[in-house]
């Protein structure tokens, strides 16, 4: 096959894995930094160029990119759906993804458990939201965000406040979540390809940080999925409609908490607890799906 990677950052660890998992499958690989990519939509057709010169047609696009920088990564991944070629993840699953609010809603509503949230944009709104929600401290964070960027505690109704207003002020919409005190920095990063989990890790938080992300210097193990956990991951990237997905999830008391869905997630980390060689699955992912589409 003719894959295509779709970067922002190609020299990331994650991209390389993945692109030597192709090569060892015997694939043709071409990594595209988006900088140099350019659209053109015309009564002749759409054509996706690199760096100028028209690209030539691949049977898989796989994108690579975070939450920052997934509105446009959104437009490339786009215009190869619309050529025909099969995305890892679609366009509209990534759109989704990408917005916490609208993952919560979409999970809540077909009965996946969620720490309970709360969306407001009044300030005055925000200690009435804070209460119902069992009251302080609270999770604040912003609706677009990857690795644990914009992802805030707040110990007091004026301290969330205060995040909100400063917020405000930046033209960031957040939302608000109940604080799981049992979870206290540490969660469970399953890794969905294909409808099946193929590897999972526990993150721990590193000594005065409530974030347990990788990329923040959290500690990984590798973890044995129970299986209602293993389920709740499962049908999460289903109802987010992802293929591939990191699905991050709160240990709770009354069980599996899905906290949210990451489209483009990481390798290191989960390949380096659990030895699982994920970049595979990816690919073995791909060949089978490409062959049934083309069937």
């Amino acid at each position: 096959m003719k894959i295509s990677i779709i970067s922002f950052v190609p020299g990331t660890y994650s991209l390389r894995r993945i692109r030597q998992a192709a090569l060892d499958r015997k694939h043709s690989v071409k990594v595209l930094e988006a900088f140099q990519l350019s659209l053109e939509c015309a009564r002749e057709g759409r054509r996706i160029l690199l760096r100028g010169k028209p690209l030539p047609p691949c049977d898989a696009v796989i994108p690579r990119f975070g939450a920052a920088s997934d509105a446009i990564g959104q437009a490339f991944v786009r215009h190869f759906e619309e050529c025909g070629t099969f995305s890892l993840n679609s366009s509209r699953s990534i759109a989704m993804a990408r917005d916490k609010l609208l993952t919560m809603q979409l999970l809540n509503g077909q009965g996946i458990d969620t720490p309970a949230s709360a969306f407001v944009l009044s300030a005055q709104d925000i200690a009435p939201a804070i209460e119902r929600l069992g009251g302080p401290p609270v999770i604040i964070k912003v609706i677009e965000g990857t690795q644990g960027i914009g992802v805030m505690l707040a110990e007091s109704v004026k301290g969330a406040e205060a995040i909100f207003e400063t917020m405000q002020v930046n033209r960031q919409h957040v939302i608000l979540q109940k604080f799981i005190t049992e979870s206290k920095g540490k969660d469970i990063r399953a890794f969905v390809v294909g409808g099946k989990v193929v590897a999972a890790m526990r993150r721990s938080a590193r000594n005065g940080e409530f974030r347990s992300n990788f990329h923040r210097g959290g500690q990984v193990e590798k973890v044995i999925l129970e299986p209602a956990y293993e389920t709740a991951a499962i049908r999460a990237a289903e109802i987010m409609g992802l293929s591939v997905a990191g699905v991050d999830i709160l240990e709770s008391n009354d069980g599996p908490k899905i906290m949210e869905l990451n489209s483009s997630p990481g390798l290191e980390g989960i390949e380096g607890a659990t030895n699982v060689n994920v970049a595979r699955a990816i690919i073995e992912f791909i060949e089978k799906t490409v062959v049934l589409q083309a069937s």
